[in-house]
């Protein structure tokens, strides 16, 4: 449990304090050592070459020449250099001259256990703060174009000053076991890989505690009553703006039914299904396979699909 998950760890300095400097963005384009994520929409800048990894701009690039301050967001300090987000449109990308050498703008889910981890992490970030920006161009409270203030992390009202800050979504992960510990619960929904079974999730409602959240989720779409829920471990999950919060609960009934329409199918697996490849499981950068680890190597185990 103290391996950082998947987007998670400590990769990056954020260096909050200089997000109210109003000269950062000058400093950021006059010093040599800047580098630039470059993201346009979900899709992020990725070097394609003989190590799969993300692909930092440096000053002088005609993709940053031509790019707005407005399109600037300072991450912090990524491997000891100070890094900076810049969002570009088509239209900025048809204009260059193209992309530089062995680079491909990629969607950072199907890469990301693929990617160094503190990459795949870096990523994770930049991709969470350019959507909620693309969501929130306007204000909620009077409708008049947003400006990003705070070096990109905060969206302020042109009219009236509101704020908005980048939001996350809480949703819990939760592994259910039976009352034994022998068996645990897992289900699928219909648009998942043939025979891939996971761990119960869902998002967290208003007036909720994380436990409750729990309780319910499985309780909506399994019929299960579940108690002794306990807190296991996080991950980010910008896709777009998740926070998987995960649990172990314990069942305090067994019989199953598909209440909600979530899922296809519920079933109740022993560790024995599982060593012999049935159910399939998800990838391994996910929280849900870390909390299925988690329960079929036993307290103290090693965790085997890290």
């Amino acid at each position: 449990m103290n391996r950082p998950t998947l987007f998670s760890g400590p990769f990056l300095d954020r260096r909050a304090e200089l997000r109210d400097d109003p000269g950062w963005i000058s400093a950021a384009r006059s010093d040599p050592n800047t580098r630039y994520v470059l993201a346009e929409g979900a899709r992020q800048l990725v070097s394609m070459g003989t190590a799969l990894d993300v692909a930092l701009l440096r000053n002088g690039d005609p993709l940053l020449s031509r790019a707005e301050d407005a399109s600037f967001t300072l991450l912090g300090w990524f491997r000891g250099e100070r890094t900076v987000l810049v969002e570009v449109g088509p239209e900025a990308l048809a204009q260059a001259s193209g992309l530089p050498e062995a680079t491909e703008l990629k969607e950072l889910r199907p890469l990301a256990p693929m990617l160094p981890a503190d990459s795949a992490s870096l990523l994770a970030y930049a991709r969470a703060l350019t959507l909620w920006r693309g969501r929130h161009r306007y204000c909620g409270v009077c409708g008049a174009p947003n400006q990003p203030a705070r070096a990109g992390h905060v969206m302020r009202c042109s009219r009236c000053d509101n704020e908005t800050f980048p939001r996350l979504d809480p949703a819990i992960i939760v592994l259910v076991t039976d009352a034994s510990g022998d068996r645990a619960l897992l289900g699928r929904q219909s648009a998942w890989p043939a025979g891939r079974y996971s761990t119960i999730a869902g998002f967290v409602e208003p007036g909720e505690s994380l436990e409750d959240a729990v309780e319910r989720e499985v309780l909506e779409e399994t019929g299960v009553q579940v108690g002794d829920v306990e807190y296991h471990s996080s991950q980010p999950w910008p896709f777009p703006s998740s926070l998987m919060l995960g649990f172990h609960a314990v069942a305090r009934t067994e019989a199953i039914t598909l209440r909600d329409g979530e899922l296809e199918d519920a079933r109740w697996f022993t560790r024995a299904d599982v060593e012999a490849g049935h159910p399939a499981l998800p990838p391994p950068g996910a929280i849900s396979a870390r909390l299925i680890d988690a329960w079929f190597n036993q307290p103290g185990g090693p965790p085997t699909r890290w």
